[in-house]
């Protein structure tokens, strides 16, 4: 059974015999911790015995220094699926409008806030571009509008003019506007698509951004949200007081002023990003969509193999997202990040070989008088097949 809320693989799970786990499905940076990041965690693990810094000084003067913003229009939080719950629970908007597909904890924060959840359809013909007549006749009907740039699963990216004029629109209806911007920093530039420094001066505009994927910390967990120093006065009353922990702290630090990381992290997903597409691209059957950042999406011409590929995968050690419960996708959409040119290397090669495998079964299976349910059974267990 499809889970509606359910994320990526599973690590802590066991791996096939012999096998360790490939995670394909979760979106972090392929070059790891930064060392940086790394020294500041061991220098201060002795520091675990105090309580946090409430405010989060440091760190916000960091991020204010990094970001281009005011340190009083930051707020942190505990990865930034937090602050997605913490917007809803502290301004309780009674209808949410979101573009699907798109990361499900926007769904999940605003149905846990209470309010009722209208979807936008972005259209994959269109290449799931946002549809801004649409989003603008909301405006003044819906109390929140949710939108990611870039859009995950998709990659959509929105740009600043665009996000700007459906802003000062929806500040005169009074409609509010959050902008996840999670996956930006993997961009060579973003001065075109971000609108941080614009939020921090308009109340109706929250942009919440993960330090998480891009500084691959999303064990430790770490976000933050640039709005007024109003409304993130308002906010910091809804949350835990140290809910953000000391070693998060010292590493958001050390990560912010780690340039050669910084710089080597977006010269390494860019050509490996383009060598994925491209690979992919040279499949049969694949519908491969462009990547911007750190993961691709891509569609299974032939759908009811999807659900044997991923179990193939799987039985190498390989996880994939599953597109299956993203609101608006059909289960023939996959989802895959960029990792290390080894690493993409044995993807691709692993893929095309249980593809050519599963097309093999399939013609045989044709020839058989048996049901479609129970081939696609078969095909679902095709590892105990020995061409498999």
């Amino acid at each position: 059974m499809i889970k509606r809320f359910e994320h990526g693989g599973n690590i802590y799970e066991a791996p096939p015999p012999g096998k360790v786990w490939l995670d394909f499905s979760a979106n972090i940076n392929p070059l790891g911790l930064s060392p940086a990041v790394k020294e500041a965690m061991t220098a201060h693990i002795g520091d675990v015995v105090h309580y946090p810094d409430p405010k989060g000084t440091a760190l916000r003067e960091a991020l204010g220094k990094a970001y281009g913003v005011n340190p009083d229009a930051l707020i942190l939080g505990n990865g930034a699926a937090e602050l997605f719950y913490l917007y809803m629970h502290t301004f309780r908007p009674r209808r949410v409008l979101i573009p699907v597909p798109s990361f499900s904890e926007y769904e999940r924060a605003a149905r846990a806030g209470g309010a009722a959840v209208d979807y936008c359809h972005l259209q994959a013909k269109e290449n799931f571009a946002y549809p801004w007549d649409t989003l603008r006749r909301a405006c003044g009907r819906v109390d929140c509008i949710v939108i990611g740039n870039p859009n995950n699963p998709t990659g959509t990216l929105a740009l600043a003019d665009e996000l700007e004029a459906l802003a000062a629109l929806a500040a005169r209806k009074g409609t509010d506007i959050i902008v996840d911007e999670s996956f930006l920093d993997f961009l060579p530039s973003e001065e075109a698509y971000s609108v941080r420094r614009l939020a921090q001066n308009m109340d109706s505009l929250f942009v919440i951004r993960s330090l998480t994927k891009f500084y691959a910390l999303p064990g430790l967990r770490l976000g933050f949200g640039v709005t007024t120093p109003f409304r993130r006065g308002l906010m910091e009353g809804h949350k835990d007081v140290w809910n953000v922990n000391v070693l998060a702290q010292y590493a958001g630090v050390a990560a912010l002023g780690d340039g050669e990381y910084q710089d080597a992290s977006r010269r390494l997903v860019a050509a490996e990003g383009i060598h994925l597409y491209e690979a992919l691209q040279n499949m049969a059957g694949l519908e491969v969509f462009r990547p911007c950042v750190n993961f691709l999406l891509w569609r299974l011409v032939e759908e009811h193999l999807a659900e044997p590929l991923i179990a193939a995968l799987r039985g190498e050690g390989i996880l994939v997202r599953s597109c299956a419960n993203y609101v608006g996708l059909s289960p023939s959409y996959i989802r895959t990040a960029v990792r290390s040119p080894l690493d993409n290397k044995s993807f691709i090669q692993i893929l095309q070989e249980k593809l050519t495998n599963l097309r093999k079964l399939q013609k045989i299976l044709n020839g058989r008088h048996l049901s479609i349910r129970i081939r696609l059974k078969l095909m679902s267990f095709c590892d105990f097949f020995l061409f498999l």
